[in-house]
């Protein structure tokens, strides 16, 4: 019998059975292109952008929003040259190669992380993630934004409009996990600048979830059900987010969140690694935009050697991927 976790990705994984499940989420964009193909390797590249050096020190506070989003080169034309260097490497590389930008962007605050912040991280993991909420604050299933998240998402928001001033380039896709935290930042984020002109359909995709299953506690020894992991129906996020599609296949009800099990970060990494193989085979877009969570960004971070950063809640870290396929 197949384990409730080797099902779940199992099921995410079907959307690759047929083209006619793809076209949702693969459908064509906008230029610049790569070569679609079938990778095995994933390799973050660094000496674009300060968080992808290995000399890269978190523990200082540093703010990639008010920095170019990190990028070294900081002249004038510094997003023309980043472009035309990308492109470089894409044209010049073999056919079983390719290079796309990810800006990956964390959800603003949820009124989970205050909730957790109110009781403690030992209350919080050993009583009160199992609830939905206490006298005060509402946090599950799936929670929405804080005002200080909202903040937060229309931050990255102003972050992009200043930067597209010194021509840096706007994502050709932009995906979004099926959380509402996630999605509502992706909302807020790109919502006036791409959405509105009908440039880029957001698209909600399992894949993007946080950590899936059972809350560990590592430091107490115990499992939890984390009820801010729980995503909300199919027909709620259609009228919450009438812009947004659907990856096939998307069910109504969450079939992923489970109080019996929990992802381990070796099958988060596969799940991640898994989704980073249907985007490098089936899209062409050159810069893309995932908007998801911390253990998601975590785990992208293990699957192509980018160096382990801290993403604060309305982070963004744009990191530049080279995919290739060994062949003999």
């Amino acid at each position: 019998m197949l384990s409730p976790l080797l099902a779940s990705l199992l099921l995410l994984d079907r959307s690759s059975a047929s083209p006619a499940a793809q076209l949702p989420l693969w459908s064509t964009g906008v230029s610049p292109r790569t070569r679609t193909f079938s990778p095995t390797d994933y390799t973050a590249v660094d000496g674009f952008f300060i968080q992808s050096a290995p000399t890269f020190n978190d523990s200082d506070a540093y703010d990639p929003l008010s920095d170019s989003f990190g990028i070294i080169d900081k002249s004038p034309t510094r997003w023309n040259r980043f472009q035309d260097k990308v492109d470089r490497l894409n044209a010049d590389s073999h056919e079983h190669a390719a290079y796309k930008v990810f800006f990956l962007a964390r959800h603003g605050q949820g009124w989970h992380n205050v909730a957790e912040t109110k009781y403690g991280s030992k209350a919080w993991d050993e009583y009160w993630s199992m609830q939905y909420g206490d006298d005060e604050i509402t946090w599950g299933p799936d929670p929405v934004l804080t005002p200080l998240g909202i903040a937060q998402a229309q931050a990255v928001n102003k972050a992009w409009k200043e930067q597209l001033r010194d021509g840096v380039p706007l994502p050709q896709r932009l995906y979004s996990s099926p959380l509402s935290r996630a999605a509502s930042t992706l909302n807020i984020t790109w919502k006036d600048i791409l959405i509105d002109q009908g440039e880029v359909t957001p698209l909600f995709v399992e894949h993007m979830r946080e950590v899936m299953g059972v809350h560990t506690c590592a430091l107490f020894g115990t499992a939890t059900p984390l009820s801010s992991d729980q995503r909300s129906t199919k027909t709620h996020l259609e009228k919450v987010f009438p812009d947004f599609t659907f990856d096939v296949p998307f069910s109504e009800h969450d079939q992923l969140w489970s109080p019996d099990w929990q992802e381990s970060p070796q099958q988060q990494a596969l799940r991640v690694q898994q989704l980073l193989n249907r985007i490098f085979a089936l899209d062409s877009s050159q810069y893309m935009s995932i908007t998801a969570h911390g253990g998601f960004i975590n785990a992208f971070f293990r699957v192509v050697g980018h160096p382990k950063v801290k993403v604060s809640p309305g982070g963004i870290v744009p990191i530049v991927v080279k995919a290739v396929e060994w062949v003999s």
